[in-house]
């Protein structure tokens, strides 16, 4: 997947619940707010941490402080200590509390002192070198695998089979449930209804949905599928996927497969 080399720097435990772990990302990165480019750099730190998303920061020296507003905002992280919020100005368009630095870390966070952090969701692109990224960082120890199998995979849906195969491709990824995508022949098509449903993975791309219609029942968002994958997954383009932890009953080899417990069931 990622091949970028990190120099890392030694993982940072606050307790065995909670680890941060800071390190220097070789990538150059461009934030883009309002038509200006509010963050440019090439010497940004990553840091990953447990329960939470991958996040940029970005030394003072590359970030547009001139658009920056002042906020009362705080919030405090028991590793990192407090943190300050400013909005970002440009003319008209605010985006309230979008960046955040600490001014004063704790000793265990003390490479992030002088650097910046932006809300995601809150700026209009993101940009690795000349690509566009999506959701958050990739995070470089993460693998996300697919693999053609052998195994026969059913899925059954109030009752009924859905879909049949002994050809589903298996998609193995970091600290997610194995995921079972399935060609659209071997799938009841006539029972899926598309949806309006999108979403997006920083390592798959852009996905659809499809809810599955059964007599009078309607099972919505059951299923999804990506139909244009970004270039490090393409395994999986054009299979269908389907929830398990919300009503798909799942058999490999005719042994049916726990549901797992993961932040997406109903």
């Amino acid at each position: 997947m990622q091949s970028n080399v990190i120099q890392q720097r030694v993982p940072v435990y606050s307790d065995p619940g909670h680890w941060v772990h800071v390190s220097d990302s070789p990538r150059h990165v461009r934030v883009f707010f309002g038509g200006e480019t509010v963050a440019d750099s090439k010497r940004v730190k990553l840091v990953r941490e447990a329960e939470a998303l991958p996040v940029y920061y970005f030394p003072k020296d590359d970030v547009r402080a001139d658009l920056f507003v002042p906020s009362q905002h705080k919030s405090r992280c028991p590793v990192k200590g407090e943190a300050s919020y400013w909005s970002i100005r440009v003319g008209k368009q605010v985006a309230e509390n979008a960046v955040w630095s600490y001014l004063a870390p704790l000793s265990e966070a003390a490479s992030l002192k002088d650097h910046f952090a932006f809300e995601w969701n809150k700026m209009d692109k993101w940009m690795e070198e000349e690509e566009e990224i999506f959701k958050h960082p990739r995070d470089p120890f993460k693998r996300v695998d697919v693999l053609p199998s052998s195994r026969h995979v059913r899925v059954v849906i109030d009752g009924v089979t859905v879909a049949d195969t002994r050809r589903p491709h298996l998609l193995f990824e970091t600290n997610h449930p194995v995921r079972y995508y399935i060609p659209q022949d071997d799938v009841r098509m006539d029972l899926l209804v598309p949806s309006a449903t999108t979403s997006r993975c920083p390592y798959k791309g852009p996905a659809s949905y499809w809810s599955v219609k059964i007599d009078d029942r309607l099972f919505d968002d059951l299923v999804w599928g990506y139909m244009e994958p970004i270039p490090e997954c393409p395994k999986i383009k054009g299979l269908l996927c389907f929830w398990h932890e919300r009503g798909a009953d799942i058999y490999v080899d005719d042994e049916s497969i726990p549901p797992p417990k993961t932040k997406w069931a109903r």
